[in-house]
């Protein structure tokens, strides 16, 4: 095949999964059939240091990285991410190094560089869920979908936390070579062409914020103790000694979620612990966690967490 250049950018403090995890990838394209140039380009001279210590010679810096062009660009993430935007030199390399690119990748929190770099602004994007609400929070421009693993919008690719990112170097890799050569390298690195589900599988389902009313923390604490019993909105307003309509609105004011929500939650969490954990029977979890049937924890945890009970406990058990 023609030659393919993946450039990949790093920086102080960079996560180094985002870099090695890709960049594996490619190198196994390259063992079944030689085409992928593969280089990295720093905005510093000299060994550049990642988040756990590791430190990377790039091939280049931004002064030195040759010109012509590039057919993938993949910007790495990382706990550094907040110095590499505010690093200006490093951004407008990167905004004028996408205008020769083929097209534009991010890992996990390299989406931040990009957003700063305006590349993002009314497109869609996703980044690690712990840091989806930050990235629309900073760039309203841009349309943040925290769930999927990766996201292809017009070409500028984005992928959700760490790891997500082999999953994107593989869609890339299907994308240039076909899907056969996309399961053939995930076959060899032991892992799925096409993960089920989104990254909520990956993130706690109880995000909630801490309610400030005391009565309303007991009841959280109550509720996960007993979610067999009557948990309606009644029920709870009673044991918090409220009004249903004070209480409803009072718990969704200061939780974020409606009581309803909130329980569910709770349902689905205690229900995944023990999908993970235990090998009882997925009947007895439904009645144990307050769902009653299979069919009801099905649909609930198909909804909040993509997948079925039981490819969740074939996964992560």
């Amino acid at each position: 095949m023609d030659s393919h250049r993946v450039v990949f950018v790093i920086f102080p403090g960079f996560q180094i999964l985002d870099l090695s995890g890709p960049h594996e990838v490619f190198v196994q394209a390259n063992r079944l059939a030689p085409g992928y140039e593969l280089e990295t380009v720093a905005g510093t001279v000299g060994s550049v240091r990642a988040s756990g210590g590791l430190g990377i010679t790039p091939d280049a810096t931004i002064d030195e990285f040759a010109g012509g062009r590039i057919d993938t660009l993949v910007v790495v993430g990382g706990p550094g991410r907040t110095q590499a935007c505010a690093d200006r030199r490093l951004i407008d390399w990167i905004a004028a190094a996408t205008t020769r690119s083929g097209r534009v990748a991010a890992v996990c929190s390299g989406a931040f560089l990009l957003a700063e770099a305006g590349l993002l602004d009314g497109r869609r994007a996703v980044t690690h869920w712990g840091s989806c609400a930050e990235l629309a929070r900073r760039y309203p421009a841009v349309t943040v979908e925290p769930d999927p693993i990766f996201v292809n919008a017009d070409g500028v690719w984005t992928s959700a936390g760490v790891t997500a990112g082999i999953d994107l170097a593989l869609a890339l890799v299907e994308q240039d070579r076909g899907a056969e050569t996309s399961r053939a390298i995930a076959r060899s690195l032991v892992m799925f062409v096409q993960r089920p589900g989104g990254q909520s599988q990956f993130s706690t389902q109880l995000a909630a914020q801490r309610p400030v009313h005391d009565p309303l923390r007991q009841v959280q604490v109550w509720i996960a103790d007993h979610l067999t019993e009557d948990l309606s909105v009644p029920a709870l307003a009673n044991r918090a000694g409220m009004s249903e309509r004070h209480f409803a609105r009072t718990f969704t004011a200061q939780t974020g979620q409606t009581p309803a929500a909130y329980v569910e939650s709770v349902r689905v969490e205690a229900a995944r612990r023990l999908l993970e954990s235990t090998d009882v029977p997925v009947g007895a979890i439904a009645r144990g966690c307050g769902f009653g049937t299979v069919e009801t924890l099905h649909r609930r945890f198909k909804r909040t967490i993509g997948v079925t009970p039981g490819q969740y406990r074939h996964h992560f058990a």
